[in-house]
């Protein structure tokens, strides 16, 4: 009998459609909402009137010199949560890296995550009677995973120490500027503080999974099965493979320079808003040009506003989390005028770059665009074995 009649059934793949429809039809509606009030006005997607008034056009090039740097460190530092299973050459990181962050942007509710780990796939080759450069996607998505961990917890604590360490506007604004719906700077700060303790056990949970998995899944499912035993070997399940994404917690000559390269991401980051936000003329009342530190909060808030899985292009999303930031600083004179024209600015640089360097790669790297091809093959060959 052959090895193929004596292989146990495989359980066919869900296709993707049905898998992640309760997230098609909540983004669907999330769209529709925001098309509707563009159109009706009640969002300003493009600031018009007097808001570029005092923009420093030179420091948009500066501005684009910083997303270019900061999006490379933020594809080649990936390496060091792969180097425990393989070794990938920066190259083809990066190539396969914009590719992903741009369906990042465009696809709903960051479905565009599962791009970057399809295309790195690799079923590897024999050499010396050992299987090398394999990657499989579980290892990979998992690699992604306690990425997202690790940048939310980095970014909670960034965002956290900013808003302790700056002053907010005297009187402060009782709602968000900017905002088609009502939400007040408290409901904005207490957000903040949330998410870094959400951010926070999260990690914490995963590094115990990381380092005591088998005591840590008796626990869960001593806890959760009180309630539902399947319910614990879910939540377990979930733990243990962002777990598997953490390798670095053990290899401390991964986890510094992985932590280092992340610094630098989201220094940058910080970094090239405040550049163009001093460039578009936020101000404080008094007339003195934004701070450092300030521009740190309005990273933190874009940040963790726009990890919450939502519509195509993170349209609205996006600038809610550039409006709450600012309200908490600035005038509504000026959120609404130079502030409007930044945070435009800040979205339609991110998005053209976006495209531009995922156009590039596909169009220059071969094997990004055959990995791309082979990506698209795979999860249509899901969709039909649905069928």
């Amino acid at each position: 009998m052959s090895a193929k009649a004596l292989a146990p059934p495989t359980r066919p793949q869900t296709g993707f459609v049905r898998r992640h429809a309760a997230k098609l039809i909540v983004s669907t509606v999330l769209t529709t909402s925001l098309v509707y009030m563009l159109a009706t006005g009640k969002i300003d997607f493009v600031p018009k009137g007097g808001s570029y008034d005092r923009v420093r056009w030179w420091t948009v090039p500066v501005y684009v010199a910083t997303l270019v740097a900061l999006n490379y460190y933020r594809a080649i530092r990936w390496r060091f949560l792969l180097r425990a299973t393989v070794d990938v050459p920066k190259a083809k990181l990066v190539s396969v890296s914009w590719v992903g962050f741009l369906a990042i942007m465009l696809v709903p509710f960051r479905l565009g995550e599962f791009v970057r780990p399809f295309m790195l796939r690799d079923p590897g080759r024999m050499q010396d009677g050992k299987l090398v450069g394999h990657v499989s996607m579980p290892m990979a998505t998992g690699t992604i995973a306690g990425e997202r961990v690790i940048d939310a917890l980095y970014l909670g604590l960034v965002l956290a120490a900013a808003l302790l360490a700056t002053p907010v506007l005297v009187p402060l604004s009782t709602v968000v500027e900017g905002l088609p719906v009502p939400v007040t700077v408290g409901q904005v700060r207490a957000y903040g503080f949330a998410m870094l303790g959400l951010f926070t056990v999260v990690f914490i949970v995963t590094a115990v999974f990381y380092f005591a998995r088998a005591w840590a899944h008796r626990l869960t499912l001593a806890v959760f099965g009180l309630v539902s035993r399947p319910l614990g070997e879910k939540l377990a399940g979930i733990a243990e493979r962002l777990a598997d994404g953490l390798h670095l917690l053990g290899r401390g000559r991964d986890a510094w320079p992985f932590l280092a390269e992340t610094t630098i991401y989201w220094g940058l980051n910080a970094l090239g808003m405040w550049i163009l936000a001093w460039g578009c003329g936020v101000t404080h009342a008094d007339g003195s040009s934004i701070g450092f530190i300030e521009a740190c909060s309005l990273m933190g808030m874009l940040g963790i506003t726009i990890m919450v899985p939502g519509p195509p292009g993170l349209l609205g999303f996006f600038q809610a989390g550039i409006y709450a930031g600012m309200t908490m600083y600035y005038p509504r004179d000026i959120v609404l005028g130079p502030g409007r024209a930044f945070a435009f600015m800040l979205y339609a640089i991110q998005l053209s770059w976006c495209v531009l360097s995922a156009v590039g790669c596909l169009a220059f790297d071969r094997s990004a665009r055959h990995a791309l091809e082979e990506a698209g093959e795979a999860e249509l060959q899901a969709s039909q074995a649905e069928a």
